[in-house]
């Protein structure tokens, strides 16, 4: 069997799953693609290390979250004249004060808000809105409504604060195959793992011996650069699986197949697993994971409840499995999502592409409440949406500043209006 593998050929070798390669740019930055676990591995160590054990998950809701159908307009007569079809969900919102309640299926997030543990940002955007969805998330991922920045604004962070020499965990997205933009950055180390399942080599126990086939045959510093790469996807490999099988969950995480595009929203998976990697200690200090679907054009009402209530499930899970293994306090929960919805329905009884809309903060260190202010529903800007209250940058300065207690400034090269949402 060994001799078999000593004969194995580059051509073999990367038809059995080994993915290797990258520009000038990448290579000098130490940049591999692994498969399975690793998408891009860089290593770069700090002279100056940030000390905490506090932990950031970013949630996308993708598509456009429509913010008027998350926190609800209770008291202005606008709301239901925007909005003849949609309102109706009103009557069932779940009240956080005379004037806003939340959509009904988020019965969880609710009580987090009545606990004092949920912070609503009123009003998020950013100048000059752009309604394409890939422009916009652009501009969400790099904290750039200048179109400027590559890098994202996590990735940023990796890379300026954490030692991520030997640590590939520090940020990390689950439940996909694919890097978050906002966690791209070249001297960033990130790790992508979609699920328990795939914490193995593509190819199996073979393609693991075969390693030093590739190796032998590429000297120098790209042989250097790969030996590298696979050593520390081999340890993170023998990382997860030990993780997983250490860790047993405390709450009753369940994904739902009837949503629309349910293949692409395993968000309870997505956050269990986040959960098993907070709560056996790997080292995570950033991960990402997504719920799509909110792109809701037509018949909006029960598709929008159904998200909520999926979100509102999984997010109450993870919530009670990380303070069941006395973890809450550690971590800080976000939501994003590219653009709100216009306020006013179309003729298909859903909503087209907007601008603003709230954003969720949510754990133990929350100072819970509302913050910013909502737009007027009757002084909308010309093209009839919402004008923004709060920059986006605010609340991600809150996350850095208040939470992570890193600089950042170093990440946005301003500052922006504080907000005061983290506790001391």
């Amino acid at each position: 069997m060994v001799a078999s593998v000593d004969k194995i050929g580059r051509r073999e070798f990367l038809r059995a799953g080994l993915v290797f390669g990258a520009g000038a740019a990448g290579l000098a930055a130490g940049y591999a693609a692994v498969p399975d676990v690793f998408a891009r591995a860089i290593y770069a160590a700090k002279q100056e290390k940030v000390v905490n054990d506090k932990v950031l998950v970013m949630i996308q809701l993708a598509g456009g979250n429509d913010g008027l159908q998350t926190v609800m307009p209770l008291a202005d007569a606008s709301y239901r004249d925007l909005r003849p079809q949609l309102s109706k969900s009103a009557d069932e919102a779940l009240p956080i004060s005379k004037d806003f309640g939340l959509n009904k299926n988020l019965v969880g997030t609710k009580k987090l808000w009545d606990d004092g543990k949920l912070a609503i940002v009123q009003g998020v955007g950013y100048p000059k809105p752009s309604f394409s969805h890939f422009d916009s998330i652009r501009v969400w991922e790099t904290a750039d409504p200048d179109r400027r920045q590559q890098d994202g604004w996590l990735g940023k962070t990796i890379a300026d604060n954490y030692d991520s020499a030997g640590h590939p965990l520090v940020g990390c997205a689950c439940g996909t195959t694919g890097i978050p933009g906002a966690l791209r950055d070249l001297e960033a180390t990130l790790t992508v793992v979609n699920s328990q399942q795939s914490f193995k080599w593509s190819g199996g126990d073979e393609m693991e011996k075969a390693m030093g086939a590739l190796y032998t045959s590429t000297p120098g510093i790209y042989g250097a650069l790969f030996d590298t790469a696979v050593t520390t996807a081999r340890d993170t490999v023998a990382q997860l699986k030990s993780s997983a099988a250490s860790y047993t969950p405390k709450a009753q995480y369940t994904d739902n197949p009837k949503l629309v595009y349910s293949s692409k929203n395993q968000l309870a998976a997505a956050l269990q697993l986040a959960a098993q990697l907070i709560v056996t200690g790997t080292g995570v200090k950033v991960l990402h994971v997504t719920l799509g679907g909110f792109d809701t054009h037509y018949t909006q009402q029960q598709r929008h409840d159904d998200l909520m209530g999926y979100f509102d499930q999984a997010v109450s899970a993870f919530y009670a499995d990380l303070a069941a293994h006395g973890m809450s306090d550690r971590v800080l929960i976000a939501t994003w999502s590219e653009f709100g919805r216009r306020p006013k329905e179309n003729a298909s009884a859903g909503t087209d592409h907007g601008t603003s809309a709230p954003v969720f903060l949510m754990g133990d260190t929350v100072k819970g409440g509302l913050y910013g202010a909502a737009p007027s529903l009757s002084k909308l800007d010309t093209g009839g949406n919402l004008a923004w209250n709060v920059d986006f940058r605010s609340v991600y300065q809150e996350i850095l500043d208040g939470h992570l207690e890193v600089d950042a400034k170093e990440v946005f090269s301003q500052s922006f209006d504080k907000l005061a949402i983290i506790r001391a």
